[in-house]
């Protein structure tokens, strides 16, 4: 029997990754799909701002064996120029510095790797081009800023560029940035065995999205947006988050005077309930803050504090329904 499993992965952010799942390879590319027999036991994650890693141990409840095409989706990386983003520097061909064993023994992966603008996928064209497929590295920056008004023209309308003005000094220029989402899935081929168990352990470098000063202090904009209120969506920041950091304003009139900067980190946590049974039967998560003078904030039932940095969250029979963000709030010394 064969079919193509995805694994647990954790987010960004700025873009996110995502869980284990089961796959099947098409015409259209890498489809994730459910898998009935193999359960996932538990899963141990870790996320820092420097590293994920995640163990799981997957139990096989049939009586044959399952060939399987194991695949582990990475987080998309949505270009941004302009932000303090620490995305993945890896090598070309290992951005994320990913790696995986299976029973303690490393495995080799395929890496498989997506265009995507406005919903439509557009590799082939950038494959045509000659451009480099990750937005964010230098030599796909160079490539699109020397295209000619023809193609670049073209791929403003696709919305794969972004024009960037400014005055240097020696007048008006217009460069393009690469503006198209990357996507990355990570494959292999694996053996699960009839009644026995098996481990699979990655470790990655993630993407950090963040802020040079916090946001969430500030009043609604005038279009409506309210900082506070997505806060509070997205990462739980409760009454004492807040009031802790308000506490560190020099001046309470001037919100974007605390001493911190965000970090932002995203982890997809839905694809866990791919597997038999519909999710993790033991689920444990430690999230480290970095720092003692750090703050981190996100959502989660049961979180304990189990260290000077460290935090935990240890669910049974877990059937996650909503991704997890991470806000850390980095001290710094600017007063």
């Amino acid at each position: 029997m064969r079919v193509l499993v995805s694994c647990f992965l954790a987010l960004a952010s700025v873009p996110a990754f995502a869980n284990d799942t089961a796959a099947v390879l098409t015409t259209g590319g890498l489809e994730f799909v459910a898998n009935g027999e193999i359960a996932m036991e538990s899963e141990e994650l870790f996320i820092s701002k420097e590293e994920i890693r995640v163990v799981y141990t997957f139990r096989n409840d049939s009586d044959q064996d399952h060939d399987l095409l194991v695949a582990f989706p990475m987080p998309d990386i949505v270009p941004n120029h302009w932000s303090p983003v620490a995305f993945p520097t890896g090598p070309a061909d290992n951005l994320f510095e990913f790696e995986t064993t299976f029973n303690g023994e490393p495995v080799a992966v395929t890496l498989h790797e997506y265009a995507y603008a406005a919903g439509v996928d557009r590799t082939k064209l950038l494959q045509k081009l000659g451009i480099p497929i990750v937005p964010i590295r230098q030599e796909a920056i160079d490539a699109v800023d020397a295209l000619d008004d023809e193609t670049t023209a073209q791929l403003l309308h696709l919305g794969m560029a972004v024009p960037d003005e400014f005055d240097a000094g020696e007048g008006w220029e217009t460069h393009h940035w690469p503006f198209w989402t990357y996507r990355a899935t990570y494959t292999w081929e694996a053996t699960f065995p009839a009644r026995e168990r098996v481990v699979v352990e990655h470790r990655y470098k993630p993407s950090v999205g963040g802020t040079t000063g916090v946001s969430f202090l500030s009043e609604p904009y005038e279009d409506g947006y309210d900082p506070a209120a997505e806060y509070r969506r997205k990462y739980c920041t409760d009454d004492s988050f807040i009031a802790a950091v308000r506490k560190t304003l020099p001046n309470p009139d001037e919100p974007w005077g605390a001493p911190f900067t965000e970090s932002w980190i995203s982890y997809i946590l839905t694809t866990g309930g791919n597997w038999a049974g519909g999710g993790i039967e033991k689920f444990r998560l430690v999230i480290d803050k970095g720092s003692t003078d750090n703050l981190v904030s996100f959502c989660g039932e049961g979180v304990k504090k189990i260290g000077p940095t460290t935090f935990e969250m240890v669910k049974q029979d877990f059937w996650p329904q909503e991704e997890l963000d991470i806000l850390i709030l980095e001290r710094q010394d600017w007063q």
